[in-house]
């Protein structure tokens, strides 16, 4: 156990079944929380929450795509508890092998990686605001694809991460009266299961980690530390910023 920086706080984090989602969910329960370890994989989800101590992980199915499995989400989290606090919005896909530069996109590709990574950030932030306690924090995560070049070739994912930047921005702005912080944090590139299609080519790993100023691939643990500081009271004063955990990859 690590110092409970978290202790009486209750937190939801998308995409929770896996990678980074997983592991900011374990970290949040190992500081004090009561987390919900939400993803559409709910087999998934009840496994990662299984390992949280003290019995703190709660498993909860949601489509982030979908409006009413997100209120329904949100609804069962305020049942069960007198308020919310934290929610870490980081379900996303990247379509590897379908992405592709725009004038080769499929729009059935565009449109599938839209709902879920933009709309469904969208409905996770749009439902976390009508429920969350003053104070609260919400966390998104964001991707270098969506401020830099690093993403060429793949307009879809990169388009929706930058829409994703905006919407943190404007969203703190607005909620900044209303005492909810939300920022975004940018990996790099991390092994997990989403980027495993590009871990499985060792020249295209090779070619990516070569634009890592510190030379190696991020593992979702870390970004645990930046994901715990925002969720806690440490961070009062934190809103619409991007906390850049790349290796320094954006810094090239």
């Amino acid at each position: 156990m690590t110092a409970a920086r978290l202790e009486g706080k209750v937190a939801l984090v998308t995409g929770a079944a896996s990678g980074i989602g997983e592991a900011v969910a374990l970290a949040f329960a190992d500081h004090g929380a009561i987390v919900y370890f939400a993803d559409r994989d709910l087999a998934g989800a009840t496994r990662a929450a299984a390992h949280a101590p003290a019995r703190r992980g709660r498993a909860l199915r949601v489509d982030i795509a979908d409006e009413e499995s997100v209120r329904a989400a949100y609804s069962t989290v305020l049942s069960e508890n007198d308020g919310l606090d934290v929610v870490v919005a980081n379900a996303g896909v990247q379509l590897i092998g379908e992405d592709a530069p725009v004038g080769d996109l499929e729009l059935s590709v565009w449109r599938r990686t839209i709902d879920i990574n933009l709309t469904g950030t969208f409905l996770t932030v749009k439902h976390a605001v009508r429920s969350m306690r003053a104070g609260g924090s919400i966390i998104v995560t964001g991707s270098p694809t969506g401020i830099t070049g690093e993403g060429a070739g793949f307009t879809a994912y990169s388009a929706s991460k930058a829409g994703i930047h905006g919407l943190v921005r404007t969203a703190a702005t607005d909620y900044a009266k209303a005492r909810i912080r939300i920022n975004s944090v940018i990996p790099g590139f991390t092994a997990t299961p989403l980027t495993s299609r590009i871990l499985s080519d060792p020249e295209v790993t090779t070619q990516i980690v070569s634009r890592v100023p510190l030379g190696r691939r991020g593992t979702p643990e870390d970004v645990t530390g930046i994901m715990v500081y925002l969720a806690s009271d440490e961070s009062a004063y934190a809103t619409g910023s991007m906390f850049l955990v790349d290796g320094g990859m954006t810094s090239l």
